[in-house]
């Protein structure tokens, strides 16, 4: 069966700049093109196909495939992560920043958002807040894994795809139940995400009709004296 704009899909894929490795679900490929991390889950993704849960011009590009079936797409700017914009590229005095600024150092300028240091001339600090692939053509190899069915699985997918983790998650008569980590009020992304896992647990799976998050202390033991 054909896929379609809202299937959920199992995928693997990497994604190049002309013949440098910048993404991939492929752990030894990451190793290989020295992008290895050793906090990221490495193997196949669960994705909502239609939904951008990878870039656009691979999104599409799934649409009327089959599981099982492999490709390669090139994807251009506009469909990646833009054209680049000059007027992206901004000076700041160096006194704005609370660390030394040098170049290739990411920062967060407020009214700009983030940013990367690319130049720092006397006093004056340069910094790009274009993506750093904008302007670039991509060249995506894919694999459709199967086809993912299971409302459970669909929504461990979307808690890894969005969270970066995997997490103790179970359904009964539409409930979903998520039992957090241990301090994981503490990780940014997921105070980042939580929201749009909740929302899009319930606009683009059949069958949930509440989700619980779960978190649990436990009362410290006393040390003996």
């Amino acid at each position: 069966m054909a896929i379609k704009e809202g299937d959920f899909i199992r995928l693997s894929y990497t994604g190049k700049v002309g013949d440098n490795v910048f993404d991939t679900t492929q752990e030894e490929e990451a190793r290989t093109a020295g992008i290895h991390s050793k906090n990221a889950i490495y193997g196949p993704v669960t994705i909502c196909v239609g939904q951008k849960h990878v870039i656009l011009g691979l999104d599409e590009e799934l649409v009327g495939k089959k599981a099982g079936e492999e490709g390669t797409v090139t994807v251009e700017p506009a469909k990646a992560f833009g054209e680049r914009d000059p007027k992206k590229v901004q000076s700041f005095p160096k006194n704005k920043f609370s660390e030394k600024p040098v170049r290739g150092m990411p920062v967060k300028i407020e009214e700009m958002g983030e940013g990367t240091v690319v130049d720092v001339i006397g006093s004056r600090v340069l910094v790009d807040f274009n993506a750093p692939l904008a302007g670039q053509t991509l060249t995506y190899t894919y694999k459709i894994e199967e086809n993912v069915s299971e409302p459970l699985d669909q929504f461990r997918g979307l808690v890894r795809l969005y969270a970066g983790r995997d997490m103790e998650i179970a359904m009964n008569d539409g409930i979903v139940t998520v039992t957090l980590a241990p301090g994981i009020n503490y990780d940014r992304r997921w105070l980042l995400w939580r929201g749009r896992i909740i929302h899009e647990g319930f606009e683009l799976i059949n069958g949930i009709s509440e989700i619980t998050l779960v978190e649990t202390f436990k009362k410290p033991e006393k040390k003996e004296e």
